[in-house]
């Protein structure tokens, strides 16, 4: 009995042990926990390293002496022990569409300074987050290296440089480890084998760190058994090998191998990870086909292969793999029909596919219905390919769609009325397509996520009513090229989120409502140009406060509104603007301007221009062409340091140009023909803006010489300076224009601040008035290819010098209407890109030299009334050429109809005294002639007089050739007379005609 009862009694012992000790030990840890302090000399540990931060907005103000440190911003502390386990001292990155504010806050509260080594005291801390602070561009401390207790540690983008130390392969219980840096010229090592210490590292994150010198980087990151995750993201690797072991890596989930410049086929290892999930190899110069070996990467989630050089067709195996989410193979050379790819995909990816980008791949053929199967699709892109035909009705069956892009292609039609049925829908881009037709109100009664529409360049009508309000608020639309006229869309009132607007070309011919711009504030990006809106614009400041206004090509009228100073461009040309603009100036005139590109040309605008352009100076464009502005050009005009191209043409600007120009060093475009500019051609335009490529100071009162100094332009391509009181003759040092001297296209660019885009939208092109082949015209888009020297209307004197033929590349010389003696340049053949030559009225003499012939592009030629006497050289191009070319001259010969052998003038090639023996030279041209003539003669006729076979056989090859001849003219006679009966066709005029040579503009 009582040994029956003891198991009883032991056993109901350990029920009560563990009844009550959960309890014991809860109320024991809980008074223990509210004593529980941070262990003294870690709390020293962590003040001496606040002393060594750079604190700015005080994020660690709870880190005072006193204080318990296991309650501290940033620090974690183990429950139990109190010891310092984890720091988190990350500064959170705003993104990148944040405000300026928001980078200006971030800014604020980055830490910096130096790491203190006391952290060392810090025995247990397992978790070291310091990314995304400024610790200006110092090295990682070595130190770091002996922390072993660290199980990850993340120093992405804190602005750390220099070598990794190798001391961090020390770290072996490091778990996670990231050195991402964004840093300009950041971090580098010289080889990886320090990973080899990191036996349990499955995160390793080394974006942006310069490899170029790891040639063996696959056989280290192959001695980490456990990594799952590997970025190597822009690291300058320097190959990825084609055959290499990679069995240690068979865990590996996440691959990041992109923007890294390969110049290689994709190896066959890569396909070998059957546990890969991301794959991401954009942007590496991969070269050669996919292989169907894609098949085997059964666990992907998402593949990224964009931005290669990939090319041939997608292997079907890609269908296979059924767990994939993500395909994104846009940017190749695939050349294949889209339906194809379509079906190869449609298995068992259908309900699961999620992103399908395609876009730039070279596709075509039609968008069938097969793509309605996959129905979970939320991101579709095939835009710009080649893909036709009308857009498939199935497209609004694709209920889960939130981004659509099927922009620059060439569907046809117009957009079908179940498209509104997305009603997820927030993106919509169908932009330059050839579609056609109305589109009704109807079409966007459902589209209420809608916050992006892009539908431009497609000739589409919208019918909408004027007081139809939209169901969605955009945050950008372009309908360039759409119909919504005559009357302004009411409706864009309603778009209360707006900030992007380009309603160009769209046949509005109305007032812009009030309305309209009080909304316009709120935008960045405005573009209504090439219509017809008329009215005054309100003058307030805070209406013009988009980074980018295009108004341009309107009725617009009244006074220049008033801009904010945040403009970056602002066209407001070819309207019916008016007044004054010093207003315009000189508003809040010691305000800095961000504008760069400004645009008034062709409007009605007058008066001097204001004193007051000293904050203007981030002004590369400023075009104030073709207005009624008078007076000097303001000295603080010199205070644009940054500009690039100076348009004042067509004014009635008069006195010097000022001196203070000279500061402007980066002009590439003087343009200041037709005004009242007097005084001599300042030397310092040769000396200070070396990077000029167009001088025109056409038709002003220029007096002087030209400026020896101007030679020193070596960049310049058009050089006009006609109509003017110039005298002295040409400089010699012409020569120096390098860029006329050859065909290449310069290196320096006309459009250089082109290079910036607005919102998708680049500026417009330069353009200058030309006087070339006799006619004024405006070049745009070739005008980089022009090459040009106009010197005539002026009183210059003297020979044309012989270094003008060096400028081989140049294409137009003008030196008309001077006095210029001499004979024109006997080596003026070899300017072999001359398309236009004048030297008209003027006092050339001599003959027209013969190397003209082989101006073979030469198709406008001037060389009237001066004293040329002799033949005009025979060749294609002159005798082409128009007989009042050549007039006022003492010339002979085609295409002139003067025989050169009557009227007393003399031919080229008649028969002059020799100077040695003063007898007549003998032409041998006509004896060898005649000497040809009688050996070829007797060569063939003598041999047939003496054999009498041949003789026969001569005589039989013309009798058969004879039969077959009069067969072929009687066939054509008889097909002729046939067609001409049936059809009552008749000759009216020649079937070929003339061809001629014309240069394009």
């Amino acid at each position: 009995m009582e040994a029956s009862f003891r198991p009883s009694v032991s056993f109901l012992f350990l029920f009560l042990a563990f009844l009550f000790l959960p309890n014991f030990f809860f109320f024991f840890c809980t008074g223990l926990l509210s004593e529980l302090r941070c262990v003294d000399t870690e709390r020293q540990a962590l003040l001496n390293f606040k002393q060594h931060l750079i604190d700015s907005s005080n994020r660690l103000s709870s880190w005072t002496a006193h204080g318990d440190c296991c309650h501290w911003g940033g620090v974690v502390c183990h429950n139990l022990t109190g010891h310092v386990q984890e720091l988190h001292l990350r500064t959170f990155y705003p993104g990148d569409s944040a405000t300026e504010e928001q980078y200006e806050a971030y800014g604020r509260s980055m830490f910096g300074g130096k790491l203190n080594p006391s952290l060392l005291d810090l025995k247990h801390l397992n978790y070291f987050d310091l990314s995304f602070n400024d610790f200006s561009a110092s090295p990682i401390p070595p130190f770091l290296g002996s922390m072993k207790s660290l199980t990850s540690l993340n120093l992405s983008n804190a602005g750390f440089v220099g070598l990794i130390p190798h001391q961090l392969g020390n770290l072996s219980n490091l778990l996670f480890l990231n050195l991402e840096s964004y840093w300009i010229g950041g971090l580098y090592v010289n080889n990886l084998e320090w990973l080899s210490g990191l036996p349990l590292l499955q995160h390793l994150d080394m974006s942006y760190v310069n490899l170029s010198k790891v040639s063996d980087w696959v056989q280290l990151t192959n001695t980490l058994p456990s990594l799952l995750d590997l970025r190597l993201h822009y690291c300058q690797l320097p190959f990825i090998p084609l055959v290499v072991d990679v069995h240690n890596m068979t865990s590996l989930r996440h691959l990041d191998l992109s923007e890294n410049n390969f110049n290689s086929s994709i190896p066959n290892w890569l396909y070998s990870f059957s546990r890969l999930e991301f794959l991401n190899l954009q942007y590496s110069n991969l070269q050669g086909t996919i292989s169907s070996a894609i098949g085997n990467l059964t666990s992907a989630i998402s593949i990224d292969l964009s931005s290669n050089e990939l090319g041939g067709k997608l292997p079907r195996s890609l269908g296979n793999l059924c767990n994939l989410r993500e395909i994104k193979l846009s940017s190749n050379k695939w050349s294949q029909e889209i339906s194809e790819i379509l079906e190869s995909l449609s298995g068992c990816l259908s309900d699961r596919l999620e992103i399908l980008d395609l876009s730039s791949s070279q596709l075509h053929g039609h968008l069938t219905d097969e793509l309605g199967v996959f129905k979970n699709l939320v991101k579709l892109s095939f835009e710009d390919n080649s893909i036709s035909g009308p857009l498939p009705v199935c497209l609004g069956k694709l209920s889960s769609l939130r981004m659509l892009n099927l922009g620059k292609n060439q569907f046809k039609g117009t957009l079908p009325q179940n498209l509104g049925q997305l009603s997820k829908l927030e993106v919509l881009y169908i932009y330059s397509n050839v579609l056609k037709g109305v589109v009704s109100e109807v079409l966007f009664a459902n589209l209420t996520s809608l916050r992006s529409l892009d539908a431009g360049g497609n000739q589409l009508t919208l019918k909408a009513s004027q007081n139809w309000i939209p169901p969605f608020q955009l945050e950008t639309l372009s309908l360039q090229s759409w119909n919504l006229g005559p009357k302004f869309p009411q409706w864009l009132c309603s778009q209360r989120r707006m900030l992007s607007l380009d309603i160009s070309y769209t046949q509005i011919s109305d007032m812009a409502p009030p309305s309209f711009w009080n909304l316009s504030s709120q935008f960045q990006h405005l573009n209504l140009s090439h219509n017809l809106i008329n009215g005054e614009i309100p003058n307030s400041p805070v209406i013009l406060s988009a980074s980018v206004i295009d108004l341009s090509s309107n009725h617009f009228k009244g006074s220049l509104p008033c801009i904010s100073s945040n403009v970056y461009m602002l066209d407001l040309s070819n309207n019916s603007f008016s007044r004054s603009i010093s207003h315009f100036f000189c508003f809040r005139v010691n305000e800095p301007k961000n504008m760069e590109h400004l645009n008034l040309e062709k409007n009605l605008l007058s008066g001097k221009i204001p004193d007051c352009l000293m904050n203007w100076n981030n002004l590369e464009v400023l075009n104030l062409g073709n207005n009624n502005f008078s007076g000097s050009i303001p000295a603080s005009m010199g205070s644009l340091t940054n500009l690039h191209s100076l348009h004042l043409y067509n004014n009635k600007f008069s006195e010097k140009l000022p001196s203070s120009l000279k500061n402007c060093e980066r002009l590439v475009i003087i343009d200041v023909v037709e005004n009242r500019f007097a005084g001599n051609i300042p030397s310092w335009i040769g000396h200070r803006c070396t990077s000029l490529m167009i001088l025109s100071l056409r038709s002003n009162y220029f007096h002087g010489h030209i400026p020896k100094e101007l030679c020193a332009l070596t960049s310049l391509q058009i050089l006009d300076l006609s109509h003017n009181k110039l005298y002295g003759s040409i400089p010699r040092c012409v020569k120096n224009f390098s860029a006329m001297a050859t065909n290449n296209i310069s290196n320096h660019h006309l459009n250089s601040y082109n290079d910036s885009y607005y919102y998708g939208e680049t500026l417009p092109l330069e353009s200058a008035l030309l006087v070339i082949k006799g006619n004024i015209l405006e070049y745009s888009t070739i005008l980089q290819l022009v090459k040009s020297i106009d010197f005539s209307k002026n009183n210059l004197s003297g020979e044309i010098p012989k270094e003008v033929t060096s400028l081989q590349g140049l294409q137009s010389l003008n030196l008309s209407y001077n006095f210029l003696i001499g004979s024109i340049l006997e080596n003026i053949g070899t300017m072999g890109s001359l398309e236009s030559i004048d030297f008209s009225l003027n006092q050339l003499s001599g003959q027209i030299p013969s190397s003209m012939s082989s101006l073979t592009f030469l198709n406008h030629l001037n060389l009237s009334n001066n004293k040329l006497t002799g033949k005009i050289p025979l060749s294609t191009q002159l005798q082409s050429l128009n007989p009042s070319s050549f007039v006022g001259n003492k010339l002979c010969g085609p295409p002139l109809t003067v025989n050169c052998t009557t009227n007393g003038v003399k031919p080229n090639n008649e028969n002059i005294r020799s100077k040695a023996t003063g007898g007549l030279e003998v032409d041998w041209f006509y004896v060898s002639m005649a000497l040809g003539f009688v050996v070829g003669f007797w060569s063939v006729c003598g041999n047939l007089l003496l054999n009498k076979q041949w003789r026969i056989m001569y005589f039989q090859f013309l009798d058969h050739l004879g039969y077959k001849l009069k067969g072929v003219v009687s066939l054509i006679f008889k097909t002729g007379w046939f067609i001409f009966k049936s059809h009552g066709y008749a000759c009216k005029g020649p079937i070929l005609k003339e061809p001629r040579t014309l240069w394009a503009h």
